[in-house]
């Protein structure tokens, strides 16, 4: 078991899922660790049964809802103000939102969460995670990234909203940020995607309409546990083997290739001037 004593870790979406079971295992470890969650209650609940079921005291928790940029912001002011180093930054929060939604910011809720928060939070630690190095950035991505492009006319849904679509372009944004990521950060910061598989957990049961039962039978009868689908995340954390190894999209453990559309650097650098002019309003 890698030994992880003296490594600060921030996990965002911790409180459910492969991001809660990335928490214990990193806590397990011995990292220090930080969780995010978004429900007072059910986060002090998820805080005191990690700590018991980890071992390990040293688990802190804040409170953000990450699909708001300037509470994406107070957190990163709360981390650096705080910490005074962060080794691994795991971004995993994402949801899926049947119906169209804005948020306080004007933005696609589906975009300002499993992109936006990403981007900004990960920007915005840039400089603790540059004092803390050798640090890893690990981005939770899908293979829902197939198969889909960027739709820059579309972000918002202004012009049609369909909600596998919105999802589909968040993952593939996940994507094309870790790689554009990759040309800005130094050699000591490792930044990788990856695609934790078909996962089942509470994700997806907001979905209504023919498709919401579906996903929960599909789940039922082909997902593996988050347990399983856990295991990519904590492996790019926490493994010496991947130690140097940067942009990459990995599934299982191992680097896999993603879509055509995510190699394409055109897109990845439009997407990241759009995300930073986002984060700057």
């Amino acid at each position: 078991m890698t030994d992880m004593n003296g490594k600060v870790c921030l996990v965002t979406g911790a409180t459910d899922g492969i991001g809660k079971v990335s928490a214990r295992v990193l806590a397990e470890k011995g990292a220090k660790v930080i969780i995010v969650g978004r429900n007072p209650e059910k986060s002090a609940t998820v805080l005191a049964e990690l700590k018991s079921s980890s071992g390990n005291e040293n688990i802190d928790l804040l409170m953000a809802d990450l699909a708001v940029m300037q509470e994406v912001r107070d957190l990163a002011e709360q981390v650096i103000s705080h910490y005074d180093r962060l080794d691994i930054l795991l971004n995993n929060a994402g949801g899926y939102f049947a119906k169209h939604e804005l948020t306080s910011d004007g933005l696609e809720r589906t975009f300002a969460l499993n992109h936006m928060s990403y981007f900004l939070l990960t920007n915005k630690l840039m400089e603790l995670l540059k004092s803390s190095a050798p640090a890893r950035i690990v981005n939770v991505s899908s293979d829902a990234h197939y198969g889909v492009d960027m739709d820059f006319e579309n972000l918002n849904g202004e012009q049609e909203y369909k909600a596998w679509k919105a999802y589909q372009k968040s993952k593939l944004a996940n994507v094309l940020f870790t790689y554009e990521l990759l040309k800005k950060v130094p050699a000591d910061i490792t930044v990788n995607c990856l695609h934790p598989g078909f996962v089942a957990t509470n994700f997806g049961h907001n979905i209504g309409g023919f498709f919401g039962p579906v996903v929960k039978i599909a789940q039922r009868i082909s997902a593996i546990d988050p347990e399983e689908g856990a295991k990519t995340s904590i492996f790019l954390c926490s493994a010496p083997e991947v130690k140097g190894v940067s942009g990459k999209y990995f599934y299982k453990c191992q680097p896999k290739t993603s879509s055509r559309e995510s190699r394409n650097m055109d897109t990845g650098k439009r997407l990241w001037q759009i995300s930073s002019d986002i984060a700057s309003t």
